[in-house]
């Protein structure tokens, strides 16, 4: 596995590259940096390209950190350029904010949207920089979907000894059916119950004492982002963690919300989003 650190030139991707050469350090990974050359303002074109300075402040930070890295740069979007690199190798993928006007986000969506629809990798998107890392959140659906984030994410913390909390939400009940009953009525104990949610809990627990971590787990009910974002701010998290709802290819991702997407969009914690291949 190798780290994919990506840039544009743009000021706001620099958190990005730092908290690169950071995960680099301490997971011992070697690191690509790859600069996209997107088309500039005419009145640009005399003078230096933004990725100069990027990567020549990007070279020193990595040669301090001890890092074995390459360089490459390629023309175009960097929505474009970056899932087509991250499918060459095994990547985990650092970026950060983009740069994009207000009315490209309105028209194209997001960058971070179409990221974790098309990178099959690890990302790790990363808005501020938030080290040293002292403390970490990761969210248990009970579905799956977060268990590769559940093990990178325990790896990371496990290496800067942080603290760690799983977190479950329990949605409104909109049908009545019986396993949404148990979940509910163990809502006060849910680890204890043989529920997806409770064994996840578990299992989760089990994983990060294993690695001797300082481990805690709650459980909140209401709206699954509202109650993400408000424990995210309740607990002031330097990273925060989940699965991604492209790890299943069930009808489900059609028309459930991305509760990753919609939780980037909303903080300013460096978040890392992977999707959890099933084994056939």
């Amino acid at each position: 596995m190798e780290l994919l650190i990506v840039t544009n030139g743009f000021k706001g991707t620099w958190p990005a590259i730092e908290y690169g050469a950071w995960l680099g350090k301490i997971l011992n990974l070697r690191v690509t940096l790859l600069g996209a050359t997107e088309k500039l303002n005419p009145a640009q074109i005399d003078d230096h390209h933004p990725l100069e300075e990027v990567f020549s402040r990007a070279v020193g930070l990595f040669q301090q950190n001890g890092l074995e890295y390459s360089l490459e740069v390629q023309n175009g979007d960097a929505e474009e350029i970056i899932p087509r690199k991250a499918a060459t190798g095994d990547y985990i993928t650092v970026i950060g904010p983009l740069g994009r006007p207000q009315i490209r986000r309105w028209l194209a969506g997001r960058s971070i949207h179409h990221l974790i629809e098309q990178v099959k990798g690890p990302i790790f998107y990363v808005p501020e920089t938030r080290l040293p890392l002292q403390s970490a959140l990761i969210c248990l659906g009970g579905l799956g979907y977060e268990v590769t984030t559940e093990h990178l994410a325990v790896r990371v913390a496990s290496l800067a000894q942080a603290r760690v909390t799983l977190l479950h939400v329990i949605p409104p009940m909109d049908l009545d059916y019986p396993s949404a009953r148990d979940i509910h009525k163990g809502s006060g104990h849910l680890a204890d119950t043989d529920t997806l949610p409770g064994r996840a809990l578990r299992q989760g627990l089990e994983m990060a004492q294993a690695a001797g971590l300082n481990v805690t787990m709650k459980v909140r009910e209401g709206i699954i982002v509202e109650e993400i974002l408000a424990e995210i701010k309740a607990g002031n998290y330097d990273l925060v963690c989940m699965g991604s709802p492209f790890s299943t290819h069930a009808l489900r991702q059609m028309y459930a919300p991305n509760v990753a997407a919609e939780v980037a969009d909303a903080i300013h914690s460096p978040i890392l989003i992977a999707r959890h291949e099933r084994e056939a």
